[in-house]
Formats: C-alpha cells, structure tokens, sequence
C-alpha cells in the first residue's frame, strides 16, 4: 500500500494513528509502517513524488522510514548512532552514524529526514546544522520532535514527567518492575517549541516552509502560533525547512 489515504490535518487520521501507537509495544510493525507512510505522504504534499530523490534519514531506527521511501522509489539512506535501535533486519546499507558528523559530502541529499530525534539530542543546533549541511540549495528537511511540555514529552514515563522527571522514573520503575529506558539529560532533553522556532528562524541558511503540529487534527499551524498554549497543545512540532542557496 501506498500512502494512508487519509486526509492531513483530519479527525480519522489523528485517531487512526493513536490507535495504532496504543499497540506500539504489542504491534510494533503495524504502528511504525503506518507512522511511516503518513511521514512520507507529509514530505510528498510539500515536496512531490519521492520517486529517484534521495534522502537521508537520521536516527531512523530499525528502518521503517527508509524503507517506505524506498518503496516509493527514493534512494533512501539509514544513518543511526545506536545499534541497538537497528533491530533484526535494518535496512541494506545502513551506516553506522552520529548525527552530529554525518560521513556526507555537503549537499547530495534532496530530503533529509528526522522524525523524533531532536529530543534525544544535547546539541539540537549543531545536529540541525548537520542536516542543513547535508541538503542541496532548494532541498527539503524534515524535522519533527516530541517537545518537553507534551503530554506525551516524558515518553514511556510521560505524563508524569509533569511531576518531575526522577518522581516520573521511579513511578515507572515501581510500576513495570524495570528501569526506564530514557534518562533527562542523558538521552531525553527538555526541547521547548517556542525556543527552537526562534532559533531555526534566526538562522540564514533555511527558509521554514511550515511549522505545523504533527499530529493535530486541525487548524496544525494555528496552534504553533500560539506561545504558551503550543507548548502543551501541539504534542508534536513538525518543521518542514528548504535549504537556502549558498
């Protein structure tokens, strides 16, 4: 199948993937294809057919993203830092990579790619920078990220991180019987939408073409306009940038 067929923003397509991601952990499979073809559709409403592009997705994970570009005839390429996010069967050619030094000549990808790493991230400037440099003049970037004040911002400890994040820890901890597998500071940080916007549209090298909410059912960039309220309400910032030419 190509593509969700769903409509961007709608009700259906927000409550289609919810439903999928409450089977995150039981069916990963079916989540994580279905969150990759609506990414891919997202790209292709702004950029057109994927088809003989190539794109680099950054801390892709066992491949999901990269194969479905693939599928719609991208050249795709996985660069992921940690191996044991790869899976059993990452995608063939996958490199081995921080996203902070991509092993990349400047400008050979048509799209780069990121979806939730920029929280995971100390420096999320510098490894915004990595994929700016990365992007030929008049190429397209994607990059979507879970902001702190989410509700979903802790991750498998959300929404207590409300609370505080060693509180939100512990009370995973007590009530699975396990550590959580993200730490605040270490592989989970604080990333705030009103800060990065105002970052990402100081910078000379990329013009944003959309900050939007990635999830939300309607009215997606209004929500980003609004501080303090987006913070809370956008639940996940999707920024689609173009490469400035040189």
């Amino acid at each position: 199948m190509t593509g969700t067929g769903l409509k961007d923003p709608s009700i259906r397509r927000s409550m289609t993937l919810f439903r999928a991601f409450l089977h995150e952990q039981d069916d990963p499979e079916t989540c994580y294809a279905l969150l990759a073809r609506d990414a891919v559709d997202q790209v292709e409403a702004y950029d057109g057919p994927v088809a003989g592009r190539t794109v680099v997705d950054v801390g892709g994970g066992s491949g999901f993203f990269t194969e479905e570009f693939r599928r719609r005839g991208a050249h795709a390429h996985l660069f992921e830092p940690d191996v044991r996010e790869l899976g059993g069967k990452p995608p063939e050619g996958t490199v081995i990579a921080d996203g902070y030094l991509l092993p990349l000549s400047d400008g050979v990808a048509d799209v780069t790619f990121s979806s939730n790493v920029l929280e995971h991230v100390a420096d999320p400037q510098t490894f915004l920078s990595e994929l700016v440099r990365v992007t030929r003049p008049g190429g397209l970037i994607y990059v979507s990220f879970t902001n702190w004040l989410s509700p979903w911002g802790g991750h498998e400890w959300a929404p207590w991180h409300y609370f505080g994040a060693e509180r939100a820890r512990a009370r995973y901890r007590r009530r699975t019987g396990r550590p959580a597998k993200h730490t605040l500071g270490e592989n989970l940080f604080a990333v705030h939408i009103g800060t990065t916007l105002r970052q990402v549209r100081a910078r000379d090298d990329v013009t944003v073409v959309s900050a939007r909410s990635r999830y939300w059912p309607f009215l997606a960039e209004t929500v980003v306009k609004a501080p303090g309220i987006r913070e809370l309400a956008t639940w996940n910032l999707l920024l689609i940038l173009r490469r400035c030419p040189p």
